[in-house]
């Protein structure tokens, strides 16, 4: 079940009517609108992870959507990169099998396409760093475009938020 500040509790599935609606408000300015994916999570007794879909128009402000699961512990960076990475992809296909099956989102499905942030980044000193050409590969082998920290602010700065 995922949650928004903006409409509540919602299955996946009303997502992209609520998308939708956004994007015909919106397409009345000249700027861009993005649909992109981020996840990211928080240790405790057990591992909450946050994926988030954000909606945004250069400008002109956004909205976003959030699901929080809880797993079984994980300790080690690349699997929990894995898990973050691979819940985002599931989002995001599950977000694209919507779209495609509904004439009506033709449009926005072709003037939209869906990117997902990455909760790693390149800093010197990061545990992330290494893993980045294995996650930004399979996201783009997966049709996505991808950004990484400083740029992938719905995984590093939405989902972060929410995880704590």
């Amino acid at each position: 079940m995922f949650k928004s500040p903006t409409y509540g509790k919602l299955h996946i599935e009303q997502i992209p009517d609520k998308i939708l609606t956004f994007y015909l408000d919106h397409t009345k300015y000249d700027a861009p609108v993005h649909i992109i994916v981020g996840t990211d999570s928080q240790n405790f007794d057990d591992t909450k992870i946050v994926s988030v879909v954000a909606v945004i128009c250069e400008g002109h402000g956004g909205m976003f959507f959030y699901e929080i699961t809880r797993r079984a512990l994980i300790r080690d960076v690349r699997t929990k990169l894995h898990t973050e990475t691979n819940d985002s992809l599931k989002v995001a296909e599950t977000l694209v099998e919507i779209m495609e099956n509904d004439k009506k989102y033709e449009e926005m499905y072709l003037n939209c396409p869906i990117a997902i942030h990455v909760d790693a980044g390149n800093s010197r000193n990061g545990k992330t760093r290494e893993l980045i050409p294995e996650l930004v590969g399979w996201i783009r082998a997966c049709g996505y475009d991808c950004s990484v920290k400083p740029d992938s602010f719905v995984a590093s700065t939405i989902a972060d938020r929410i995880s704590k």
